[in-house]
């Protein structure tokens, strides 16, 4: 690693590890900002000990439902709420792996897991890796071995985003996801703020263009970055503001999927798709992204592209999937990133400090 990602590093462990005792100290909505969990997700965070809960920094809620028996990665998992949540989740046959550089933020991860088995009636499979995201293989994650990535508000830290993408890329199986709710800003952050020790630290040096991000994705070898959510940050310290100045930043949460793309487009092509209604939490339709949404047992027709996902990925159970390929592909109107930001900050409602009683551990627009 260079020189300067090791400023990064240093910056980091030490915002995380010893700066911040716990969310109430961020200056920024950065690590809090997002809608409120599933119920089902709500109800396996109420399950976590306080101490996990109490150092939680993450914007979004990247945990997808239906993971029942499936192996999953947390990228920078901290004190380990995400883990934790997933592990109730994946029960007895599923695993959960969290992989973070912050010693701190380990020792709460790992001593509190005992206490959340006897909640939960049964010791998780869970575990915590010291390690680096961009180097997941000496962490002690072997390739294509995971089912479903997930990340919250962790790869902007990063001082190398491509090798993070691509050792997650690595490390899941085919079909396997990258489902993860990040930071991303309007424009391209000026360099004189990428050494700023709070920007660092609350992500927002670090956080990349959407379209240099979705680039990065799609040379990986990832399919089309598909998002799911996205919520507007807000900036309540007075000396931050006057950092950042036009620069908006947004929460967003995007999913990668590892799985071949038979058009460079979003090309119809006579698939169809029907949801079948068997992941619970989401009996009666299924948002695959903001461009699919499918109701239960109704036929959609859909892209090649995502026939393609729907049809090899991890969600192929949950789907039935048919058509023929047609000569006279007609391309499809999908929302872009853009345009969804500008909604986010329209409909932007995150209250500074404020932790609801709805999300234990979460404050924002809870």
């Amino acid at each position: 690693m260079s020189t300067n990602s090791d400023i990064v590093y240093t910056s980091v462990k030490n915002y995380y590890g010893k700066v911040l005792e716990s969310s109430k100290d961020l200056k920024t909505s950065a690590c809090t900002t997002g809608s409120a969990p599933h119920p089902i997700v709500l109800d396996a965070i109420r399950k976590i000990p306080t101490a996990v809960l109490d150092k939680f920094y993450g914007c979004g809620n990247p945990i997808p439902l239906g993971i029942t028996g499936k192996s999953i990665l947390d990228l920078g998992s901290g004190s380990g709420r995400d883990c934790y949540a997933a592990a109730a989740l994946v029960g007895p046959e599923g695993s959960v792996i969290g992989v973070d550089m912050t010693d701190e933020q380990l020792t709460t991860a790992r001593e509190n897991i005992d206490k959340f088995g006897e909640t939960l009636g049964y010791a998780p499979n869970l575990k915590f890796l010291t390690g680096y995201i961009e180097m997941l293989r000496e962490a002690g994650v072997p390739e294509n071995s995971i089912d479903i990535c997930i990340s919250n508000c962790v790869i902007n830290l990063s001082p190398d985003k491509p090798r993070v993408l691509q050792s997650v890329y690595d490390s899941l199986r085919d079909g396997g996801e990258l489902y993860f709710s990040d930071m991303y800003a309007d424009a391209k952050i000026p360099e004189a703020m990428r050494t700023h020790d709070v920007l660092l630290g609350e992500g927002m040096a670090g956080a990349l263009y959407t379209k240099d991000f979705e680039s990065i994705a799609r040379s990986i070898g990832f399919a089309q970055p598909r998002v799911l959510a996205i919520s507007h940050i807000e900036v309540h310290d007075a000396e931050l503001k006057a950092l950042v100045k036009d620069i908006k930043f947004y929460s967003v949460t995007y999913r990668l999927f590892k799985a071949a793309q038979p058009d460079e487009k979003e090309i119809a092509r006579g698939q169809t798709a029907v949801y079948l209604g068997t992941i619970a939490g989401h009996e009666d339709k299924y948002e695959l992204d903001v461009d699919n949404v499918f109701a239960k047992n109704v036929p959609m027709p859909i892209s090649a592209n995502t026939a393609e996902i729907l049809a090899t990925s991890w969600l192929s159970p949950f789907f039935a999937v048919e058509g023929v390929t047609t000569e006279d592909g007609k391309e499809l109107k999908t929302a872009s990133t853009e345009s969804l930001m500008e909604n986010a900050l329209s409909a932007s409602c995150c209250k500074p400090k404020q932790e609801s009683s709805e999300c234990p551990g979460q404050s924002g627009c809870c």
